[in-house]
């Protein structure tokens, strides 16, 4: 495609005439991709699957900012080096090179492109996918409000001067409409536009905005879902005319498949609870186990990316279509069954760096669950620190613990509610997909998730890539895990005793 529109690629248009038996690789032929967040979790994902299923693509750009002292050169290189790219290379080893970096910011107008990146992607470009954003739950407003509003607005000031574009895919999430309990697959208007509070944001200070945070939060639990809803409010006004797919997926975990089984590359959200129940160091959440958790596996969203963007394309109905990536509604687990799948798998699989025997419990009292945190979880961290400093090492069990603790309080909210996402669109998308002559290579109907397998790959993911315990530290781990089972106990055992002994006393 190069810089010639689908309209007029003959393949393009027999699959658009025909979509039944059409060919979603034969879409991305010669297409010239420019991508945003491809350093992260997603994007890198993203981009190892586009290589890999898309042979025929012809470049791919990707905005990447300098970081922490690196060039933008240097943080490409170590982009392109991670082991996610291994079987790319193995499989199709010149696909590497069709990917350049591009210097930029999306914090910085214009994204900060050089004026000659710039045209580059007006004149050549035809798929963009806008992955980047801050993803944190406790991002002060003006942060979020620069990297996920004014963000995306820069992203289409700039598709709107690309003059070969045929589709833009923004990766928004499931929670955009948090404050809403049946979320459907449109864009729902905000109570206050996306210029009125970049508006404020550029105009007031820090103090002021912190004052009006809380009344411009409302419903909205953090700042993140209050300014990924904006973005999709601007999108919809600021992107008429332009071809808009918005996906929204869920809470976005570790990969069923591909690139390999339980690939995960970080601790963020829930991966991080789930290693410390692996660890033992998590025995209390505040949540209500009955209702239903909604993860998608990362490979599940990447694949849905990649077919709404040839979705959309293919089947233009003059409004932005959204994509509801959830699994809750097809494929139903509750956050009980997940936390006792989990404990099964870390017993099953244990780390070598496993603290006390795995046990948790989802719970609704807060005052139970206080007390339980005080003694299960600060306490023993407190002994432990303690034996640190009599061996002359530096304690951290307590710092560790209390970030545990923190993560674990911001994401209270997402526990304690659950959420009817409508799949209208994506049931479509599903039906069309299964209808393509590479199906085979796409995975987006949730349905066929297995929970049992999908947790035991996760456990072992974050055992490999995140904690890069050798296998063959399994069988010294399952010792200690087994002295630990002894240990926990005897410790029963004795605090039974203690509290018998204590109601006697009470009683005489």
């Amino acid at each position: 495609m190069g810089t010639t529109s689908a309209q007029t690629d003959p393949e393009r248009a027999n699959d658009e005439a025909n979509p039944s038996g059409s060919s979603i690789e034969a879409f991305f032929a010669d297409s010239v991709i420019f991508i945003t967040g491809a350093t992260g979790f997603l994007g890198k994902a993203l981009l190892e699957k586009l290589l890999r299923s898309c042979p025929r693509l012809n470049t791919i750009f990707l905005l990447i900012r300098p970081k922490r002292g690196q060039t933008v050169e240097e943080r490409f290189k170590a982009l392109m080096d991670n082991s996610i790219f291994d079987k790319i290379r193995w499989e199709h080893p010149n696909a590497i090179n069709k990917v350049f970096p591009m210097r930029g910011d999306i914090s910085e107008p214009g994204l900060g492109l050089t004026p000659d990146d710039r045209m580059t992607l007006m004149q050549s470009v035809n798929i963009v996918f806008h992955s980047a954003a801050t993803v944190r739950f406790d991002e002060p407003l003006k942060v979020a409000v620069k990297l996920n509003i004014r963000a995306t607005d820069q992203v289409l000031e700039l598709c709107k001067s690309m003059s070969n574009l045929i589709s833009l895919v923004h990766v928004s999430t499931a929670y955009s409409n948090a404050d809403k309990r049946e979320v459907k697959e449109l864009v729902y208007e905000t109570k206050i536009t996306p210029h009125v509070i970049m508006d404020m944001c550029e105009n007031l200070d820090d103090e002021m905005i912190a004052i009006l945070e809380k009344r411009l939060l409302d419903k909205h639990p953090n700042t993140y879902t209050l300014t990924k809803g904006l973005a999709e409010d601007l999108i919809s006004k600021k992107g008429l005319g332009l071809p808009i797919a918005i996906v929204r997926p869920s809470i976005v975990c570790a990969a069923y498949h591909e690139p390999f089984p339980g690939w995960v590359d970080n601790l963020c959200g829930i991966t991080g609870i789930i290693a410390e129940i692996g660890r033992g160091t998590i025995r209390s959440i505040v949540g209500d186990r009955k209702l239903k958790v909604d993860i998608v596996p990362v490979d599940y969203v990447v694949d849905t990316l990649i077919c709404a963007c040839w979705h959309s394309a293919m089947h233009p109905g003059g409004t932005i279509k959204v994509y509801n990536c959830t699994s809750s509604t097809v494929n139903p687990i509750c956050w009980g069954e997940f936390g006792q799948l989990i404990r099964k798998h870390a017993i099953e699989s244990p780390s070598k760096y496993v603290m006390w025997y795995p046990n948790v419990t989802f719970r609704t009292n807060k005052l139970i669950h206080k007390f339980i945190v005080a003694t299960l979880h600060f306490l023993p961290a407190f002994v432990v620190d303690l034996l640190l400093r009599c061996q002359g090492s530096k304690p951290i069990m307590l710092n560790i613990t209390k970030r545990i603790n923190r993560a674990a309080n911001i994401g209270q909210f997402f526990t304690l509610h659950e959420w009817d996402f409508g799949l209208d669109n994506m049931m479509d998308l599903i039906k069309n997909v299964k209808m393509t002559n590479d199906c085979s290579r796409y995975h987006v109907d949730l349905k066929s998730l297995d929970w049992e397998a999908y947790t035991r790959q996760y456990t072992l993911g974050i055992r490999k890539y995140i904690l890069k315990d050798n296998p063959d530290s399994l069988s010294r781990a399952r010792s200690r895990l087994s002295k630990l089972y002894w240990l926990r106990k005897i410790t029963q055992i004795l605090s039974l005793l203690f509290l018998f002994r204590l109601l006697k006393c009470i009683g005489r």
